[in-house]
């Protein structure tokens, strides 16, 4: 079950500002992203011309009602994203994870593209890594220096970007899903489940394993996580309900569930819901463990005691933010430590509730600054127009060096 957000104002004479990233409703995160980066623009130009390129525009227009314009940007003549492009003031990056091996380099031509074109382009809170392929590493040189900004949403991007020789600035913030508003998740949704009321509940996500993932062992960490589960079961005499952020997540969570010595307590959400609905669904939950980003997110801002399973430097990253257990991997030989570490994480949450509240509050005020730093550059974008049109009027003017009140 999906509902829609608010529907967008009329569109006037604002900027036509496009979005790029892997939107189009392949990964819950991503859409979440996407959400709050529409939210961002439109409070601050409530007149844009927000154009969404997406992979899957059919879904963009059904689930995105703040987009004023979806465009398939995959299988699509080349010339007809090029005349979209050309019609743009900016272009936004991300954000999310796109910058890795084998797609940094298809986002990073169309940027450049833009900016043949005179467009102006900014990252939004991109996530990098990893990044080992030469094309790849060269159109991050190529492209990215000449953005207007280029803002990262952790350390692990950083330091994955200068590592392929990037030398620029490079802006340090936060998801920027940590600003998504929850949804209700109601009783009848948790029936429709066949979820039981009156009980405690363990969230859990698992994912396949992939270019992030590389070295994941499948059998191994369904074996790992099915121990996990079992043992929160007759811990906490919990039921145990797996959350796909993505479609092949279902996969491996039956693959989870088959392994465990108490599969009737184990649910796999099997609806299609929105970014806010599963975040609104983190509400009924006592425990969260999980491998996805997005999934230790939704649960940090629940304010739950969450166990991040990290597989790629993203998720160590995050997990250090806001002080979660410090794990090295979802490795099976770690089932001992792992199930030591859930724990404790129950026990002494009460005495570390306050200190999750207070991180996760400072990391959302640290996603609101890649917000703000968008809107400067909106802010710009609008005094050049200006400028532009005072220059036509004022003949001579445009002769003068910038800030300085002398003529060239």
């Amino acid at each position: 079950m999906i509902t829609t957000t608010q529907p967008r104002p009329p569109a006037g004479p604002g900027p036509r500002i496009g979005l790029l990233g892997s939107y189009g409703g392949f990964n819950l995160g991503d859409e979440a992203i996407l959400t709050c980066v529409l939210g961002c623009l439109r409070a601050h130009r409530p007149q844009a011309r927000l154009v969404v390129f997406s992979r899957n525009a059919e879904h963009t227009r059904a689930h995105q009602p703040a987009a004023d314009e979806v465009v398939d940007w995959e299988g699509v003549p080349q010339k007809q994203i090029l005349d979209v492009l050309s019609g743009l003031d900016l272009l936004v990056l991300g954000g999310g994870g796109i910058l890795y091996d084998g797609e940094a380099r298809r986002y990073l031509r169309l940027v450049g593209a833009a900016q043949a074109r005179g467009v102006r382009t900014f990252a939004y809170a991109v996530g990098a890594g990893p990044l080992r392929e030469a094309e790849d590493r060269e159109a991050v040189r190529a492209v990215l220096p000449a953005m207007d900004e280029v803002v990262v949403r952790d350390e692990e991007s950083r330091l994955v970007l200068e590592e392929a020789g990037l030398d620029r600035d490079l802006v340090v913030t936060a998801d920027p899903a940590l600003l998504l508003p929850p949804e209700p998740f109601t009783d009848q949704m948790m029936r429709q489940e066949g979820i039981p009321a009156e009980t405690r509940l363990v969230g859990m996500s698992v994912r396949e394993p992939g270019r992030a993932a590389e070295k994941l062992d499948e059998s191994d960490y369904h074996a790992l996580l099915a121990d996990v589960a079992d043992f929160l079961v007759r811990r906490l005499e919990a039921h145990v309900v797996f959350v796909p952020m993505e479609r092949q997540d279902v996969h491996h969570a039956h693959g989870v569930l088959s392994r465990m010595t108490a599969p009737d307590r184990g649910r796999i959400l099997h609806s299609v819901y929105s970014p806010g609905q599963v975040l609104g669904f983190m509400n009924h939950l006592d425990l969260a463990v999980g491998m996805r980003l997005h999934f230790v997110i939704f649960a940090a801002l629940s304010g739950l005691p969450v166990l991040p399973l990290p597989y790629s430097g993203k998720v160590f990253d995050f997990s250090r933010r806001i002080g979660a257990p410090a794990l090295v991997g979802v490795a099976r030989e770690q089932a001992g430590l792992l199930l030591a570490e859930v724990d404790r994480l129950w026990d002494e949450f009460p005495q570390r509730r306050d200190d999750l509240d207070a991180r996760v509050q400072a990391l959302r005020g640290t996603a609101r600054e890649t917000c703000a730093r968008c809107a400067v550059v909106l802010d710009s974008l609008e005094e050049q127009q200006t400028g532009a049109v005072s220059d036509t009027e004022r003949p001579g003017l445009h002769l003068l060096r910038p800030g300085t009140g002398t003529a060239t």
